[in-house]
């Protein structure tokens, strides 16, 4: 594969494209222009406040020494038949205390309002309130995950980690380097595998009621290997990286008959070729510290990994396609000499 970086912009019909060799330096470039994986400010500044009670919570209220409040239903029944379920409207009804605005509220000023309206008629109340089933501010869930059942914020803060790990990952069709966390009109893509190495990572993003976490599948995160590796193929990966040796090595290696070591090429497309040149990267797998090199170059999705084949092996492929034709011509001439043998006869 002969390339030669093509610089007339005259013709759009012409691809452009520029070759750049697999150095130390062009790694070590690349390493310092790619920014170190990070969380958006919007989402690292969210602090979860005290919970607020909202519609569809089931309250369970404690009055002291009066059963009859505490536990309508019978104090040998579960604690969620004696539970108060807030109505869609944010209220519930208590004995003596009558209707209680308690959407908006936290635990402790609910408690404090109905203990109020209790002094009434209940000499010094002593009021406990809990909540037992929450149902009001939902985190919900989609792609590869196992169970994408929705999550309900509690008066314990619910982190993205966390949130991640109750869902179970599908570690076949994940792709854990775009997990999108939609909020409040905006879509937040995060890296995941990435930020797992960074003191600030998912487990210091705090969930909000309204929230949805998207975690996207590997389908289209594909490298293509093609050319003279063992096993040809599209290679699906999760991570965010996947490095030119681990492509080469997942496809089975290089095939030592038929592979030219200077013709590996890592061809990378751009949106627009009108505008900016295709990449095509070299790797000289001849010399000895190729590999090394190959280890910490990284490919992409969508990159194409191709291997060149030998002089050799170029020269059998042209023999073997010139031999089918050859016997062909032979036959004819042979044909036609019987048959001018023929007609002398």
């Amino acid at each position: 594969m002969n390339l030669r970086a093509s610089a007339d912009n005259s013709n759009p019909d012409v691809a452009h494209f520029k070759v750049i060799p697999i150095t130390p330096r062009q790694i070590a470039a690349d390493q310092a222009a790619t920014p170190a994986p990070s969380i958006p400010p919007a989402l690292i500044s969210y602090l979860p406040e005290p919970y607020r009670i909202g519609p569809g919570d089931s309250l369970y209220i404690t009055v002291w020494d009066h059963p009859e409040l505490t536990s309508p239903a019978g104090a040998q029944q579960q604690a969620l038949a004696n539970g108060r379920l807030v109505r869609p409207d944010g209220t519930l009804f208590y004995p003596y205390a009558g209707l209680l605005q308690a959407a908006g509220k936290t635990v402790e000023e609910l408690r404090s309002e109905l203990t109020r309206r209790l002094a009434k008629y209940v000499p010094s109340p002593q009021v406990d309130l809990t909540i037992i089933s929450y149902g009001s501010q939902k985190v919900t869930l989609g792609g590869a995950f196992v169970s994408a059942a929705p999550q309900f914020i509690t008066v314990t803060p619910l982190t993205l980690a966390q949130a991640i790990g109750t869902a179970n990952v599908n570690t076949t069709q994940a792709d854990l380097s775009n997990v999108v966390l939609s909020r409040d009109g905006h879509d937040y893509h995060l890296d995941m595998d990435a930020l797992s190495g960074v003191p600030k990572g998912m487990q210091d993003i705090y969930l909000k009621g309204g929230d949805h976490v998207f975690l996207s599948y590997n389908d289209n995160h594909e490298v293509y290997v093609v050319g003279e590796v063992v096993q040809p193929q599209a290679l699906r990966f999760k991570t965010s990286t996947l490095t030119l040796t681990q492509a080469i090595g997942r496809a089975g290696g290089l095939n030592q008959n038929t592979a030219k070591g200077k013709a590996v090429y890592v061809i990378r497309g751009v949106k627009n070729l009108q505008q900016e040149p295709s990449e095509i990267y070299q790797l000289d797998a001849s010399s000895p510290d190729a590999f090394a090199m190959a280890s910490q170059f990284p490919v992409r999705a969508g990159d194409v990994v191709f291997v060149g084949a030998a002089g050799v092996a170029r020269w059998n492929r042209f023999v073997s396609q010139l031999l089918p034709f050859s016997t062909l011509l032979n036959n004819t001439s042979n044909a036609r000499l019987t048959n001018e043998q023929t007609n002398q006869l």
